[in-house]
């Protein structure tokens, strides 16, 4: 057996490239198995490839924090080694899943969930528009809301919307042969079954692997799988923009200092101020939103407070959920500002350093306040003070200070019953 070689120190993420096919064959593998090597070489992973399919085994899997399956085809495992990566999987591994991936293993229902959606067909390679619907991710973060390329598009037997957690999706407007009806998602990530799994329908053409864009949506998703940076990946559908990146109608700043709008993100100036939602109060809701802080930075998010012009209003009336991660339990990144601390131990696990995205959830019901970082729940509160109440506020992003830079994406409420 020619199992692959061990390639750096073991504190370095180890990825292994599977490029076996059973069917249609890519000329473009080599290029993608060379752009994962000079990817790891250039950020700190080291990475082996390999055909051989018996390198499914724990004593060869266990080595590895991700497998990528480069553009695999049909049956590439046997009954014996898909039992052994199922058992990678549950135990914490990951999985990276590039174009034809979902055309392989059509027989095997844990890889069919793990992959999320299943090749039907395509159309001639052709420009088309993939609108970017995360751009808190690692993978997708350096796009803009829309991204321009050519590509071979993959058609799917079933939208994976409803179990995957979509990233970018195909505009079918734009290019001729999609059959998804209008909803064609096209690059998701997920936590399946105790691993990660991240797939891209892109990447079927040489090149894609000299793309610089591509090739930071390929990093994103293979640093995602090996637990090298977070994300809330659950699946998420039936939320409505409260901050859409065109436009801050219905905000008002409130206090001094204020934000800057550009790329689609809002970036705190000066402060200590506070840029609030006023079109809309809020009961019982699921808030969402993008968040990224540069160094030791200071802000939060405001929720249940009054209407108000004095951003005092929200911190006397309402609750900050903080943003910076070096202040004392009751007040650092994930606590209730002075009130709870966030499980320290959950949140480090979850947090994404300085210069990276993070991604909150803010769930409210009735007195009962959830704080989600990058879907891990380091929060659970409960609100007894009589002086404030959760179920009918505003809400709200702070910009505390001239030394404090930290830039919001994506607001987004969904209401529930």
């Amino acid at each position: 057996m020619n199992a692959p070689t061990a390639g750096a120190a073991d504190e370095e993420a180890r990825v292994l490239v599977f490029s076996k096919t059973a069917g249609f064959r890519h000329d473009s593998i080599p290029d993608g198995v060379a752009a994962v090597k000079a990817l790891g070489a250039a950020n700190g992973f080291a990475v082996d490839a390999t055909e051989d399919a018996s390198v499914f085994h724990p004593r060869y899997l266990n080595k590895y924090d991700a497998v990528v399956f480069m553009s695999t085809t049909g049956d590439v495992l046997n009954d014996k080694q898909q039992h052994y990566f199922e058992e990678y999987i549950e135990e914490g591994g990951g999985y990276v899943g590039v174009h034809s991936a979902s055309d392989t293993e059509y027989d095997w229902p844990f890889y069919g969930g793990l992959v999320g959606a299943y090749f039907r067909g395509h159309p001639a390679i052709q420009p088309a528009t993939i609108k970017v619907e995360d751009r808190g991710n690692p993978a997708t973060s350096h796009l803009g809301a829309t991204w321009q390329r050519t590509d071979e598009w993959y058609n799917f037997r079933a939208n994976p919307r409803s179990a995957v957690h979509v990233l970018a999706a195909l505009d079918e407007s734009s290019y001729s042969g999609g059959t998804m009806a209008g909803d064609h998602p096209i690059a998701w990530c997920q936590d399946y079954r105790g691993g990660r799994s991240f797939y891209t329908g892109l990447g079927h053409t040489k090149a894609s692997y000299a793309e610089p864009a591509f090739l930071a949506h390929l990093l994103g998703g293979i640093r995602y799988a090996t637990g090298e940076s977070n994300a809330d990946c659950r699946p998420e559908n039936g939320y409505t923009p409260l901050f859409d990146g065109t436009s801050t109608a219905g905000w008002k700043q409130a206090g001094p200092g204020s934000f800057t709008l550009a790329d689609g993100t809002l970036t705190s100036v000066g402060g200590l101020g506070m840029l609030w939602y006023e079109a809309k109060s809020f009961g019982s809701y699921s808030l969402k939103l993008d968040w990224k802080a540069d160094g030791d930075s200071n802000s939060g998010v405001f929720v249940g407070f009054p209407a108000s012009d004095d951003p005092w209003s929200a911190v006397n009336k309402g609750y900050e959920i903080q943003i910076d991660a070096t202040d004392a339990p009751d007040r650092t990144t994930g606590a209730v500002y002075s009130f709870q601390s966030a499980d320290i131990a959950a949140r480090d696990a979850a947090l994404n350093p300085p210069g990276e995205w993070n991604t909150y959830e803010i769930r409210v019901e009735g007195e009962r306040l959830r704080v989600y970082l990058n879907g891990a729940l380091v929060n659970d509160f409960t609100n007894t003070d009589p002086v404030r109440s959760l179920t009918d506020g505003y809400v709200g992003i702070q910009n505390h200070g001239a030394n404090d830079k930290v830039s919001f994406r994506n607001v987004r409420v969904l209401e529930l019953p």
